[in-house]
């Protein structure tokens, strides 16, 4: 890590983010409380926001110790240092390093300071450090830590240990003013890339200091062994395996959609999260769906040849991973009965990590499973696509926090042409309006193949012309049929043009001109009604463009 005392310009408010959230998992005391010590109070990072950090003197302190009012100078007292003959308590000694290490943090930084986060992450022989200094432009300078920080942070790690299970990342933040902070991390969450160690080193540190049980991410992350890969070959091994054993997959009934209606839904609620601007929220590509939730649980949707599709992904902290990760139970068999082309190219990227925790399949219009869990137990980690009413739901609420019954219409409307694969521009205008990026909306849902294939629709003063047009080309007789009167209805492709009736006039087979959105005119007469022509009239159009 390069060394540097200088503040850089950094717009980015990366050292007033909102800090870690604190472990939820018992963590050992430290003596946060200890009324032995007169030092500013240590506050886990989680207070920190709309808390002043307490200085004062507890009600019930001991004699002040040699460091009470405490300012960061070096003159520190070393761990272990007492005015009494009895050795300090543990907690007592981790605070005194915390503060320890907060006077050293004082000495490396650079002019001007106003405030400094640390996090060290320690694991068997990793060490890792980051230092960030910032003033009150929320300019950053970057330090790298003296080998003096690192050997107390070490022992503070290893008073931890004394108390319990040893913490996996320390976070500290400190005040010019000497406000301190800190945080213990036991991996209640997973780590950030950069702070991140291999395997290896964590189960170097599990040698020194074993646990009972690890996090389920950590635990899968050092033991998953490579146990839900799939590759082809393994694939076709296993699926021959299952049919000479007569076994077969469950079938899924009521877990899911139907294939094209949650892929159409999918992507419905894909369009809507890139019109308001998130990233949060699936996306689609073509034949190729996911979703990242922002629990870290998620899924993908695969498209196949041949009308099949494959859904899977994870629940973060599913319990059955857990149990299998702990030695509680063998990990659930995902694909059991699948069959060979549920492979490693169309499985979550879960799997490569060992945290897959439903795998389904679609064939010959059916959902099959494994050992999944049921729908109901892994609806974190997949979109809202359980009903049309559902994505409507979604929508809605993500577009505004009271939708009015027009926007909900709109909706409805908008996700019913998604289902139909046939949304248009007219839908995207009316439920977006003019300030979302309608072009990427459209682009979503065209890479999904539920946008209108073909033209979009064309007014009706222009079918009416194309009718007209049609009569004289044609050389019509339009005695009875006065182009100048003509009307048209709109129809799902186009339009039904005609000669209105007057109501006590009595016309039989009279002439009718369907006009698809593409210009292509029909002509018929009343003998065929309009209900019983327009599919064939649908039909064409998007044989046409396909």
């Amino acid at each position: 890590m390069t060394v540097s005392r200088e503040f850089s310009e950094n717009r980015s408010g990366a050292a007033d983010s909102a800090p870690p959230a604190e472990s939820a998992l018992p963590a050992p005391d430290f003596g946060t409380e200890d009324a032995a010590y007169d030092g500013p109070e240590i506050h886990p990072l989680s207070a920190v926001l709309g808390e002043s950090p307490a200085s004062e003197t507890p009600d019930n302190a001991a004699e002040p110790s040699p460091d009470v009012g405490f300012s960061l100078s070096a003159e520190t007292p070393d761990v272990g240092f007492s005015l009494s003959a009895e050795e300090p308590d543990v907690p007592t000694r981790a605070r005194r390093l915390a503060h320890r290490i907060a006077a050293e943090l004082q000495e490396l930084a650079p002019e001007g300071w106003r405030r400094v986060r640390a996090t060290f992450a320690l694991a068997g022989p990793g060490q890792r450090a980051q230092i960030v200094y910032s003033d009150d432009d929320q300019r950053q300078a970057q330090i790298a830590p003296s080998e003096t920080i690192m050997n107390l942070v070490a022992s503070h790690r290893g008073l931890s240990a004394e108390l319990g299970d040893p913490w996996w990342r320390l976070e500290l933040e400190l005040t010019a003013e000497g406000a301190l902070n800190v945080d213990h991390d036991y991996g209640d969450e997973p780590f950030p890339d950069d702070q991140l160690f291999s395997p290896q080193e964590y189960l170097a540190d599990l040698e020194s200091f074993p646990r009972d049980s690890l996090p389920t991410w950590l635990a899968a992350y050092v033991g998953h062994g490579n146990r839900q890969a799939r590759t082809p070959r393994q694939a076709a091994e296993q699926a021959r395996a299952d049919r000479e054993s007569g076994y077969l997959p469950v079938v899924s009934e009521d877990d899911f959609p139907d294939f094209p209606l949650l892929w159409s839904r999918w992507a419905a609620i894909a369009a809507a999260f890139v019109a308001v601007g998130s990233d949060w929220g699936p996306r689609v590509l073509p034949s190729f769906g996911w979703f990242e939730g922002s629990r870290r649980s998620g899924s993908s949707l695969y498209e196949l040849p041949g009308g099949r599709a494959v859904l899977s992904g994870g629940v973060w902290n599913a319990p059955e991973l857990e149990a299998a990760y702990n030695g509680k139970a063998p990990l659930p068999r995902l694909y059991a009965g699948a069959p060979e082309w549920v492979a490693n190219p169309v499985l979550n990227t879960r799997a490569g990590g060992g945290l897959l925790t439903f795998c389904y399949w679609w064939e010959r219009g059916r959902w099959y499973r494994g050992e999944s869990p049921s729908a109901a137990d892994v609806a974190v980690a997949v979109p809202g696509i359980w009903t049309a009413a559902t994505v409507t739901d979604v929508i809605c609420d993500l577009l505004a926090e009271h939708p009015s019954d027009e926007l909900r219409s709109a909706v409805a409307s908008f996700v019913d042409a998604a289902q139909r694969r046939d949304v248009t521009h007219a839908h995207l205008d009316e439920v977006f309006g003019d300030t979302a990026d309608l072009d990427a909306v459209h682009y979503q849902l065209a890479l999904a193949g539920v946008a209108r294939l073909g033209p979009e629709p064309i007014p009706a003063a222009e079918a009416l012309e194309i009718v007209r047009h049609h009569l004289r080309t044609e050389g019509i007789d339009t005695t009875a049929f006065p182009p100048d009167r003509l009307r048209a209805d709109r129809l799902s492709v186009g339009w039904l043009v005609y000669l209105p009736v007057e109501p006590d006039e009595i016309v039989l087979d009279r002439a009718l001109y369907y006009v698809a959105d593409d210009g292509v005119v029909e002509p018929s007469t009343s003998s065929t009604p309009p209900s019983a022509y327009l599919s064939g009239f649908e039909q064409r159009f998007r044989q046409r463009h396909s």
